[in-house]
């Protein structure tokens, strides 16, 4: 069913907007004027069931069978139009925004209210246009027919193959409402351990940015002036002073040439990175790194598992969590070891095997897989695993920032150091020559 956007005025005579789902905008006049809303506006939002693509010769036409949201080849395009506007990834508020949804999906659908009905009690509650449309095309794709899966994976910018799988297995096992409990939880886990991550790299890079800031200005407003009247004395200057007078030219007078190199090195390393032979050795070198290796590494196996008990609790079998928990490993490196194992599984060996073999996962991870096999218990292990894991990465990330800190302040401190004395020595030599 298309959504359409209205503005008018409400009950009250204030000034209202909002979105309603309608067949046409008669209907939506008709649904708001129930609501004694008096309609100036209505149109169509882009996006909706009600999308209409022109032609090069203007004609206007729907998906073939009449609603653009009911066919596939129509579904695909709307889907690579989202793409090219959200972009991909997920951002921190759309992760926050999906956690809230959750939490309230799984609180409804807990009480024995029917699916469709809880989606109509949140998108009741939802401010956001944009999120407002998202619920109403779930739940008109649900109330077409679709299962609770493909409607939310019809929007896969923000319900991931992660998220999708585990509602498909909940749908299936008839455990839908423990499912989105669990996923919720997970969300939640997944949330406090990037903001805590977040929170202890906050420091040192609010001070490097602030560090570097105050070095520009020194030598693009303050160096200029003093060696411009150093330099007037008709005083032979010291080398220092000659090479920060030398580098504070170049940064006044080059400063684009030096953005454009840095730009142009960030596009080689981007494309270099976006090939598969670079994405995979600039992530198994990121991983060889002292200290930030480490601190990669317990993330990576923190997530995988987190997210692969997660999706055997939740009914999904190993082959496939190990398709889906490779997704949020965030390395290349451990994904091709996942696939690797994956297909060893399939091949009639164990998981735990194949595993201790890579050379990649830490022997622990073997064996508490192994006992988990063995004891018909591998999701309990594997949240075990999640949990020591996720305390070392606090630990990890303490040890990280604890080096880092002190090596931008004394790479700050180098820095000003090495202005101070270049603007200072040729000012003591003209004190002794007057002397």
């Amino acid at each position: 069913m298309p959504v359409f956007e209205w503005k008018g005025f409400n009950p009250e005579g204030k000034g209202a907007s909002g979105v309603v789902d309608a067949d046409s905008p008669r209907e939506a006049r008709v649904k708001l004027r129930r609501d004694r809303i008096l309609v100036t506006k209505v149109r169509p939002v882009k996006g909706s069931g009600g999308l209409v693509f022109k032609t090069k010769d203007k004609k206007s036409l729907d998906g073939p069978k009449g609603r653009f949201g009911l066919n596939e080849e129509w579904t695909a395009k709307l889907q690579k139009i989202r793409g090219r506007e959200g972009g991909g990834g997920k951002s921190k508020r759309k992760l926050d925004e999906i956690g809230t949804f959750t939490r309230q999906l799984a609180t409804l659908t807990r009480a024995n209210i029917p699916i469709t009905e809880a989606l109509r009690a949140i998108i009741e509650q939802t401010e956001g246009r944009r999120l407002s449309v998202l619920y109403r095309d779930v739940r008109e794709r649900i109330t077409q027919g679709s299962n609770t899966a493909d409607a939310l994976g019809a929007h896969p910018d923000y319900f991931d193959e992660l998220y999708v799988s585990m509602v498909r297995s909940g749908e299936a096992a008839g455990r839908l409402d423990e499912v989105l409990e669990r996923l919720s939880v997970f969300m939640q886990d997944q949330a406090r351990v990037r903001n805590k991550v977040g929170a202890a790299l906050a420091y040192p890079t609010i001070m490097l940015i602030v560090g570097l800031l105050v070095v520009s200005v020194l030598m693009v407003a303050v160096v200029p002036k003093i060696t411009e009247m150093l330099a007037g004395r008709g005083q032979a200057l010291p080398g220092p002073t000659q090479f920060l007078q030398s580098a504070s030219d170049f940064l006044v007078g080059w400063w684009w040439l030096l953005l454009l190199g840095m730009i142009f090195v960030a596009l080689l390393f981007n494309l270099y990175y976006s090939s598969e032979k670079g994405h995979l050795k600039i992530d198994s070198l990121l991983l060889k790194i002292p200290v930030v290796g480490d601190l990669l590494t317990k993330q990576a196996l923190a997530r995988f598992a987190q997210t692969f008990s997660t999706l055997l609790r939740s009914g999904v079998p190993v082959v496939r969590g190990l398709e889906v928990t490779r997704t949020v490993l965030g390395n290349q490196l451990l994904e091709n070891t996942i696939d690797d194992v994956r297909e060893q599984i399939l091949e009639g060996a164990d998981i735990a095997t194949p595993i201790k073999q890579s050379g990649v996962f830490p022997p622990l991870v073997g064996y508490m897989i192994a006992v988990g096999e063995q004891s018909g218990e591998l999701d309990s292990m594997m949240s075990q695993v999640a949990e020591s894991y996720q305390e070392e990465v606090e630990i990890a990330t303490n040890k990280f920032t604890s080096l880092i800190e002190p090596v931008i302040i004394l790479l700050l401190a180098g820095l000003v150091g090495f202005i101070v004395i270049a603007i200072l020595q040729p000012i003591m030599q003209m004190s002794q020559s007057f002397g």
